[in-house]
């Protein structure tokens, strides 16, 4: 299972937000590159970057740290935030961004990430689903930075662009993100029981490497982990265990 850090800017800095809450901001550093060296430092093979500002505003105001990540390490870097025009996808992909992560329209504008789909080709695209799980335990989709529930459920949405080659989804329980509560691993298992052949990525709630152990038992290709590395609560020997394995 490859472990993945996370780095969320804001500002220009590396930030972790609690459950989604842009007023509920933890600060970690001024100098994300510096940051994203430091996970390369720890056999990391690929990098989770969230621009928290151009999921808000749509603009790309962090452009330049991201682009010197990708040009400073040798991990494959997937970038989510903003990305809301298949030109910005582009933009990214040229500039050395080896993944663009799609969240919001796969569920307002599914005819045009389907397009892109087809066009980039399943690698260079992630959906990434942020649900809440209902009081009936149903994963609904959650849009719009995580403030407006739609009508789609998690299976609904993969079973609809897989057959157009989707391959990497990244699923949070937005109830669990930034909180150290600890993954939902029975979303998990349910999402690989019925597309066993997805590169599931599982974010949200990782406090330490047992909880990487438990998804990797479950079978999860991928799992993100943004605070519990920030905070020292994963060391680089864990770390280099489940890289070398991945």
């Amino acid at each position: 299972m490859k472990v993945i850090p996370a780095i969320d800017l804001k500002n220009g800095k590396c930030v972790r937000l609690y459950k989604g809450d842009f007023e509920k901001t933890t600060e970690y550093s001024d100098d994300p590159a510096a940051v994203a060296r430091q996970f390369a430092e720890l056999q990391a093979h690929d990098l989770h970057i969230v621009d928290l500002d151009g999921a808000r505003s749509g603009a790309q105001d962090n452009r330049g740290i991201v682009a010197t990540i990708a040009a400073e390490t040798d991990m494959s870097v997937q970038l989510g935030g903003g990305i809301r025009d298949r030109d910005t996808l582009t933009e990214w992909l040229d500039a050395g961004v080896s993944r663009c992560v799609i969240g919001s329209l796969a569920i307002t504008e599914p005819d045009a990430v389907k397009s892109w789909l087809v066009r980039f080709g399943g690698d260079r695209i992630v959906l990434a689903l942020d649900v809440n799980v209902d009081e009936h335990g149903v994963p609904v989709i959650m849009t719009h930075g995580w403030t407006r529930n739609s009508s789609t459920t998690v299976y609904e949405c993969i079973d609809d662009f897989r057959d157009l080659g989707l391959r990497h989804v990244l699923c949070t329980d937005v109830s669990r993100d930034g909180a150290m509560e600890g993954p939902n691993f029975e979303l998990y298992a349910g999402i690989l029981a019925e597309f066993p052949d997805l590169l599931l990525q599982a974010s949200g709630g990782v406090r330490d490497a047992q909880d990487l152990e438990a998804l990797r038992n479950l079978g999860l290709p991928a799992a993100i982990t943004g605070r519990a590395l920030l905070d020292g609560k994963i060391s680089a020997a864990e770390m280099a265990s489940f890289q070398q394995n991945a």
